[in-house]
């Protein structure tokens, strides 16, 4: 290695260093963390467009706290073009899975050779038949990556998996919304405690984030699934918020069997649950009157992530030999859903009554 790789590594893994950071997407969860990360230090450019990119530009990143605390990351950078944004240290993936195959053909131009990827997608991410041994090693998921570009532009082993429990909401192009939690997960697709994943989790954890390094990522992964592959969809359909589903009889038990079909697929790939069901579901119902993140884009009229909350398990019962019955109907119901919002380019919200 060159006398200039070395420098790279060096700085890279130096835990002192300001790291420079993309943020590709500032919606929601990408605001949230660019603004705690810049606020905290670190060099911070969002990847973005349209009034989001404009409004960045002019007045940073704005974040509301649950306390009501307004800041400004106001020493934020915002750009639409990948390749002026140029190498960085690493690069945060904030976009929803169905979004991920239109940015990976630019992703390349932030890649240098150390650059690591934390992807914050919900659902069964594109890289996990990674490095997990057995039969399924190396297979694709055709519901989250279907032609494969992902995999190919955005390769596993830059990738650090990432699990996103805060909650918030973009109200105004660049100003976000904290309503709860500050947990983000991390963990090696290996279950390697990596230099690299270290430095990230120190990164973050600066920030004020908690940002534990995981030993096993993909079964903090499916604890979270657990809850959206039920909960989301039934409450696209229903409108109801989680308490409303939880306290009805029907819906608790529709969610409680949508997500045993989802256990006993992750039971055969070697996954164990640290939570037992009847408590998640208990979690869940604790949160009151919360709209999900599917119920919301029904409402606005956006695409639904159904393929990767709940269209990949199914896939993965497909390759495991286990039926999913339930979650089969409760996929083509909102599939059916969200193709008619696409035709009619409509959305669709419950008013009260008078």
């Amino acid at each position: 290695m060159n006398s200039q790789g070395k420098a790279s590594r060096i700085s890279y893994f130096n835990y002192g260093a300001i790291m420079k950071i993309a943020i590709v997407g500032a919606g929601a969860i990408g605001g949230y963390v660019g603004a705690k990360l810049s606020l905290a230090g670190e060099d911070v450019t969002f990847m973005v467009r349209g009034a989001n990119l404009e409004a960045i530009r002019r007045n940073g990143m704005k974040l509301i706290m649950e306390d009501g605390s307004e800041h400004v990351a106001g020493q934020v950078n915002a750009s639409d073009d990948y390749r002026q944004a140029g190498r960085q240290d690493l690069v945060i993936l904030a976009l929803k899975a169905h979004q991920l195959e239109a940015v990976s053909h630019e992703l390349h131009h932030l890649l240098g050779p150390e650059t690591a990827i934390v992807t914050m997608q919900n659902g069964i991410p594109y890289w996990y038949f990674y490095k997990t041994g057995g039969t399924l090693e190396g297979s694709r998921l055709s519901m989250v990556d279907p032609s494969g570009a992902i995999g190919e532009k955005i390769p596993p082993s830059r990738v650090i998996g990432c699990v996103v429990y805060p909650a918030s909401e973009l109200v105004a192009p660049g100003v976000v919304r904290h309503f709860e939690g500050e947990r983000f997960p991390l963990g090696e697709l290996d279950g390697s405690h990596s230099e690299r994943v270290l430095r990230i989790s120190a990164s973050f954890t600066k920030a004020g984030f908690k940002a534990p390094v995981l030993d096993d990522i993909r079964s903090e992964i499916w604890l979270k699934l657990w809850g959206n592959l039920s909960f989301n969809p039934i409450s696209a359909l229903t409108h109801a918020t989680l308490v409303d589903i939880c306290q009805f009889s029907l819906t608790r038990t529709l969610a409680a069997a949508l997500m045993t079909e989802a256990q006993t697929i992750a039971h055969k790939l070697g996954i164990s649950f640290r939570v037992p069901l009847d408590k998640r579901i208990a979690g869940a119902e604790k949160i009151g009157k919360h709209k999900t993140s599917m119920l919301k884009d029904v409402e606005a009229g956006r695409a639904l992530e159904i393929d990767a909350l709940v269209g990949s398990v199914i896939e993965l019962g497909r390759l495991t030999a286990t039926p999913t019955p339930q979650l089969d109907t409760v996929y083509a119901l909102v599939k059916l859903l969200g193709k008619t919002f696409e035709e009619e380019r409509g959305q669709l919200q419950l008013r009260r009554v008078a």
